[in-house]
C-alpha cells in the first residue's frame, strides 16, 4: 500500500504499513498513512474499525504486530507508553481515566511526572532545587486547568467533577507532559451540541501552542468543522484519506460510514 501523491511532506508521524492481529483476527490491516505536523487530522471509521487498536499501536499499549510507527524520524513501534510520552505523545481515551480521588490540580500534577528533574535525594529532604520545581509544577498546572476552562475546580475531587469538565481534565493532564502531538479518542463523546462547539475552540487554542492533534471522533460536525485531512477506516482497513471535502464525496466512505444522507 502506497502513500497517495496528495500527502503533506511535512509529517510529524507516519504509520507505514501497520498491522495488528490478536490470534486470528486482523484488528489493523496494512494500513499507512502520514500526519501532517500543525494541524488537525482526523481518524474516522464504524465501530470496530480498529481506531482504537491503533491509537494503542501508536502510543505503546498494543504495539504493532508488523509495520512501523515513525515519530519525528524514529521509529517508535514497540516503545512503552512511558517512554512514548516521554518523546512527546500524549493521548486521552475513549473511557475517561482519570484519578478519581485526586483533585483536578493534582491530577495536572502528576501529568508532569515524566519532565520532573528531581531525584529521590531531592525528594527525601526536600532540598531547594526540589521546592523550586514543585512550586513550578503547582503553577504550571493551574495555568492548564485554566487554559482548558476548569480552573474553578481546581481543588475538587476528579470524580465530583462534571461530565465535560472530566473531559477537560484529562486533556490538561495530556498538556502537562508537554507533548508536540496529542491522540484524543472521542473527546465529543457525550457532549451537548454546545459542549461539542467549546471543545472545537479548545482544540484550535491547543493547535495555536503548536501542538499537532490526531483524533478519533464519531460526530462528523465536528470532524469535519476542524480537520484538515481524515483517514477512514472499514474493517480494519484504510479505505480513503484526504480532505474533509474529498472524504465526505468518496463513495465507499458513504457506503460503509457516512450514509446516503451524509
Amino acid at each position: 500500500m502506497s502513500l497517495p501523491d496528495a500527502a503533506p511532506d511535512d509529517a510529524i508521524l507516519r504509520i507505514e504499513h501497520a498491522t495488528k492481529r490478536f490470534g486470528g483476527l486482523v484488528a489493523v490491516d496494512d494500513v499507512s498513512f502520514p500526519v501532517p505536523r500543525g494541524q488537525v487530522f482526523a481518524l474516522i471509521g464504524p465501530n470496530g474499525a480498529g481506531k482504537t487498536t491503533l491509537f494503542n499501536a501508536i502510543t505503546g499499549i498494543f504495539p504493532p504486530t508488523d509495520g512501523r510507527v515513525i515519530f519525528e524520524g524514529r521509529d517508535i513501534a514497540g516503545a512503552r507508553p512511558h517512554e512514548v510520552a516521554a518523546i512527546g505523545i500524549a493521548r486521552t481515551f475513549q473511557n475517561i481515566r482519570l484519578f478519581e480521588y485526586m483533585s483536578a490540580l493534582d491530577n495536572v500534577r502528576v501529568g508532569q511526572h515524566c519532565r520532573t528533574h528531581a531525584k529521590l535525594w531531592d525528594s527525601l529532604f526536600k532540598t531547594p532545587a526540589e521546592r523550586a520545581e514543585e512550586r513550578l509544577i503547582g503553577e504550571r498546572a493551574m495555568e492548564l486547568l485554566r487554559f482548558v476552562g476548569i480552573e474553578q475546580h481546581a481543588e475538587s475531587y476528579a470524580r465530583n467533577l462534571p461530565y465535560g469538565s472530566q473531559r477537560r481534565l484529562e486533556i490538561a493532564r495530556a498538556l502537562a507532559t508537554k507533548p508536540s502531538l496529542l491522540l484524543l479518542d472521542e473527546p465529543a463523546a457525550g457532549f451537548t451540541p454546545q459542549e461539542k462547539v467549546e471543545l472545537m475552540g479548545l482544540v484550535e487554542k491547543i493547535i495555536g501552542e503548536g501542538i499537532t492533534v490526531f483524533l478519533i471522533e464519531h460526530d462528523m460536525k465536528v470532524v469535519m468543522g476542524i480537520s484538515a485531512r481524515i483517514v477512514v477506516l472499514d474493517h480494519g482497513v484504510k479505505i480513503a484519506e484526504g480532505t474533509p471535502a474529498q472524504v465526505r464525496a468518496d463513495p465507499r466512505v458513504i457506503e460503509a460510514y457516512l450514509g446516503k444522507g451524509a
